[in-house]
């Protein structure tokens, strides 16, 4: 395993927007003794005005986009905003409804994206553990962008299912025959 050293301690707060609370089980799976996160030093906060990276889940909508905003101001500079999951990426399964905008990045900037539904603790770890190397980053060079472009955010893989080995459409079924 690759040493993880940062310049100081990263803490790290946690907003739920509106999800369905599966993300935020698994983020506190994070800080259990099974996964301890905070053996690499990151410590859960509960004020933002103590954070230094925003840990976001679920989709953000009308009710509380000025909630998500407010928090992301009282954060001190430098400061960086992990998406964690698929409703905070993109909106979810939540996203064609009537009182969702959509992600995190339509209201803040975002500097790490995790994928999943839910993000698997694994993933969600390694993200932290991105954007806590992205703050580093930040802090020894105060030019780096409040948040990277799309074509170099770090997205953190996610198993895939094996694709079948043979691709040929099946036979069309036999219609079924009367049983006497």
């Amino acid at each position: 395993m690759k040493e993880v050293r940062f310049e100081k301690s990263p803490w790290v707060v946690h907003f739920n927007c509106n999800s369905c609370n599966g993300c935020d089980i698994e983020l506190l799976a994070c800080l259990s003794p099974l996964y301890d996160l905070e053996r690499f030093g990151i410590v859960h906060v509960g004020n933002p005005k103590h954070a230094d990276v925003l840990v976001v889940t679920g989709s953000v909508n009308y009710r509380n986009e000025r909630v998500l905003k407010n928090v992301y101001d009282q954060m001190p500079h430098p400061k960086v905003v992990v998406a964690m999951g698929v409703c905070a990426a993109t909106g979810g399964v939540f996203r064609e409804c009537y009182n969702v905008i959509g992600g995190v990045e339509k209201v803040i900037p975002v500097d790490v994206f995790v994928p999943g539904c839910p993000s698997r603790p694994e993933a969600m770890m390694d993200g932290i553990l991105q954007a806590a190397a992205k703050l580093d980053e930040k802090r020894r060079n105060p030019n780096v962008p409040a948040a990277v472009t799309t074509d170099t955010v770090v997205r953190v893989p996610t198993p895939q299912p094996p694709k079948p080995a043979d691709e040929t459409p099946a036979a069309p079924a036999k219609p079924m025959e009367k049983v006497a």
